[in-house]
C-alpha cells in the first residue's frame, strides 16, 4: 500500500483508563483513542469484516499502486494517456450495465458535503434528491472525524440523528422526507494509519466502507432503498483495474450480508486524467452495481497538471481560466453522457462551488447567475443531474433542471449524445487556451496555505472567498505552482516577462500570508496552524519531484497514536 512505511513517527498520548480497550480480532492494532461511542462501530465483528476485506485484497490494491507508477513514469517520459488498444472490444461492443433502481432514478440534484452531524441533517434535509456524505476529499481523516463520521451515518441510517446547537438554541433534527444518503470512502491510496492489520496500516477506503456497509446495509435497504443499496461514490480511480477490485469488494459484501447479487450500487468519479480513456471499462467490470459516472472537474484539472508534470509544453494558464468552455473539459464532459447513456446509466454533473454571499445582495444573484448558467450548460448537454455545495443553491439548480427535464427523472434514454462517439485523444488532451499572472500564483498560494491550514485542524471543507474549497482545489493550487516554478514559466497575461523563480515564489508567499493574517485577523492567526501550513504548502510547490498526493503527504501531521487502544477481551 502507497506510504506505507511512513507512519512510524506519530505524536502519542494518554488519557486511557486502565484496563480498556477496543475488543479487536487477531491480527489487528487500534493505536486511535479509546472513546465508548467509537467501539459501537468498532465491535469485533465489523472489524472482523474489515480485517477479512483487507487481507483477501491488499496484494490487488498493491499491485494496482505499482501501475499507477509505471504509467507515471512512462508520462514523465514523454508517452501520452490513451485508449487501451487491448480493451477496444469492450468499447465496441454493446452491452448495458444493469436496471438503475427505482429509489436512485431522479438524480437531478446532488448535495455533498462531510460526515459531520449538522451538516448530514441539513444536506439530507435540503431538497436535493442525493446527499453524497464524504470520508474523502470534504472531510480531514483524523481519528475523531472518522469515528464520529460512522456514528453520525448510522444515526442518520437509522433516522434517529440529531443535533443540538447551543449557540443557535436549536435542535436539528431529519425531516420525514429526506435525500437519498450515498457514501464516498476515501481513495485506494489513502492509508488508515490508526488501525493497523497484520503490522501494517489498513487500507482507509476499506475501513470506510467496511465499518459503514457491515452496520447500515440491513436499515439503509429497508428505510432508504427500496431493496437496494447501499449507495457510494467512488473516488481518484486511474483505471479499469481498480474498478474491478471494487467489485469484487462489493460482491464480497453482499455474499457475507446474505443478500442479492447487484444490491450495493455506486458512481464513479471520473476525475483523473487517465480515467476518461477507461469509462467503457470501468462501467463495464461494475456493470452489476453501477449506477453512472461522475465529472469531478476540480481533480480533473488537477490530474491533467499532474499527468503532465514534465511536458512543458502543456502547461496550464490561471485556474481560474480552466473551465469548461475549454474544449478539453467539454470533450471530458461529452464522452462522459455518450458512455453513461449508450451503458444505460445516470451522467452527473460537476460542483457548484458557489456560497451565499449574504452581507452582498448583488454579489449573491451575480454568484447565483453564474451557478444557472452552469447548470443550463449541463442540462443542455445531456447531464441527468448536478452536484451543489451548500443548500443554498439547491433551489436554483433544481429549477433548471426542472426547467429543461420536466417530470422525466432523468435523461438516459433521450439524450444518447451520438455526436460525442467521435471525441477523439485529441481533444480529450488539447492544450487549455488561456494566460497565467501574479494574480494566479497569489491566489494558488493564498488558497492553498488557508486551505491546508484548516485541513490540519480537522477541517476538510473550508469557505474561502465565496466558494467551499476542499482538497481537490488546494491540489490544483499546489501542482499549479510546482510545474510554473519548475519551468521558469513566464506570467504571460501582465504584460511584464516577469518568469516565476524561487525568489519571486518566497515573495508572494511573504505577502500572501500577511494578507491571510490581515483577513483573518491577529488572533485567529496566531490559533491556526498557518505557520505550519505554509511551511508544509512551500516545501511541496519547491520540491525536486511532486508529491502524488498533498493529503498524503501532511497526514502524518494529523495521526495521533494513543498507546494501548486494542484489547482482545
Amino acid at each position: 500500500m502507497l506510504g506505507f512505511g511512513t507512519f512510524t513517527h506519530s505524536n502519542t498520548s494518554t488519557g486511557r483508563k486502565p484496563g480498556m480497550g477496543y475488543d479487536v480480532p487477531e491480527g489487528v492494532d487500534i493505536r486511535g483513542r479509546y472513546d465508548p461511542e467509537f467501539a459501537t462501530v468498532l465491535t469485533k465483528e465489523a472489524l472482523q469484516f474489515v480485517v477479512e476485506l483487507q487481507r483477501e485484497f491488499r496484494n490487488h490494491i498493491k499491485y494496482a499502486m505499482d501501475c499507477r507508477k509505471e504509467a507515471k513514469v512512462r508520462y514523465n517520459n514523454g508517452a501520452l494517456p490513451g485508449f487501451d488498444p487491448a480493451t477496444m472490444y469492450i468499447r465496441d461492443a454493446e452491452w448495458v450495465c444493469a436496471a438503475v433502481p427505482p429509489a436512485v432514478a431522479d438524480r437531478r440534484v446532488e448535495i455533498t458535503g462531510p460526515v459531520e452531524r449538522k451538516m448530514i441533517i441539513n444536506a439530507l434535509n435540503s431538497g436535493a434528491k442525493v446527499f453524497m456524505a464524504d470520508f474523502e476529499d470534504a472531510l480531514s481523516p483524523t481519528w475523531e472525524n472518522l469515528m464520529r463520521g460512522q456514528v453520525n451515518l448510522r444515526d442518520a441510517v437509522n433516522g434517529t440523528i440529531s443535533f443540538q446547537d447551543p449557540a443557535r438554541n436549536r435542535v436539528y433534527k431529519l425531516n420525514d422526507r429526506t435525500a437519498k444518503l450515498f457514501v464516498r470512502p476515501r481513495g485506494w491510496h489513502l492509508p488508515e494509519a490508526h488501525i493497523f492489520i497484520d503490522g501494517e496500516p489498513a487500507t482507509g477506503c476499506l475501513v470506510d466502507f467496511g465499518l459503514y456497509f457491515f452496520h447500515n446495509y440491513a436499515a439503509f435497504r429497508q428505510k432508504q432503498g427500496d431493496g437496494f443499496g447501499p449507495f457510494f461514490y467512488l473516488p481518484k480511480m486511474e483505471h479499469s483495474r481498480e474498478a474491478r477490485i471494487w467489485n469484487n469488494v462489493f460482491e464480497r459484501a453482499e455474499k457475507m450480508a446474505g443478500i442479492e447479487r447487484g444490491s450495493i450500487r455506486a458512481t464513479v468519479l471520473i476525475e483523473t486524467l487517465p480515467a476518461v480513456f477507461q469509462m467503457d471499462e470501468i462501467l463495464y467490470e461494475l456493470r452489476d452495481h453501477s449506477v453512472g459516472l461522475n465529472c469531478g472537474r476540480w481533480d480533473y484539472i488537477f490530474s491533467y497538471v499532474k499527468t503532465f508534470q514534465a511536458h512543458p509544453d502543456r502547461l496550464l494558464p490561471d485556474r481560474v481560466q480552466v473551465g469548461m468552455a475549454q474544449h478539453f473539459m467539454r470533450s471530458y464532459s461529452d464522452l462522459l453522457i455518450r458512455t453513461c447513456h449508450r451503458r444505460g446509466v445516470h451522467a452527473m454533473g460537476g460542483m457548484a462551488a458557489q456560497i451565499p454571499i449574504r452581507d452582498d445582495p448583488a454579489a449573491n444573484e451575480a454568484a447565483l447567475e453564474l451557478v444557472r448558467k452552469d447548470k443550463l450548460r449541463e442540462v443542455k448537454a445531456g447531464h441527468d443531474g448536478t452536484w451543489a455545495a451548500h443548500p443554498g443553491l439547491i433551489p436554483a439548480c433544481m429549477e433548471v433542471f426542472t426547467n429543461y427535464m420536466g417530470n422525466s427523472p432523468n435523461q438516459i434514454e433521450t439524450m444518447k449524445r451520438v455526436d460525442a462517439a467521435t471525441v477523439s485523444e485529441e481533444d480529450l488532451l488539447q492544450i487549455p487556451r488561456g494566460v497565467r499572472t501574479l494574480d494566479g500564483l497569489r491566489l494558488n498560494t493564498r488558497v492553498g496555505i488557508q486551505y491546508l491550514a484548516a485541513w490540519l485542524t480537522g477541517t476538510g471543507s473550508v469557505p474561502l472567498y465565496n466558494l467551499m474549497e476542499d482538497a481537490a482545489t488546494a491540489e490544483i493550487s499546489r501542482v499549479q505552482n510546482w510545474q510554473w516554478l519548475k519551468y521558469g514559466v513566464e506570467l504571460n497575461g501582465d504584460g511584464l516577462g516577469v518568469k516565476v523563480t524561487l525568489d519571486l515564489f518566497g515573495r508572494v508567499v511573504e505577502d500572501e500570508m500577511a494578507r491571510i493574517e490581515r483577513e483573518v485577523g491577529k488572533e485567529k492567526f496566531r490559533k491556526g496552524m498557518y505557520k505550519e501550513a505554509c511551511k508544509l504548502f512551500t516545501q511541496q510547490c519547491t520540491a525536486p519531484t511532486l508529491d502524488d498526493f498533498l493529503t498524503l503527504n501532511a497526514y502524518n501531521n494529523i495521526v495521533i497514536h494513543h498507546p494501548s487502544g486494542s484489547s482482545r477481551l
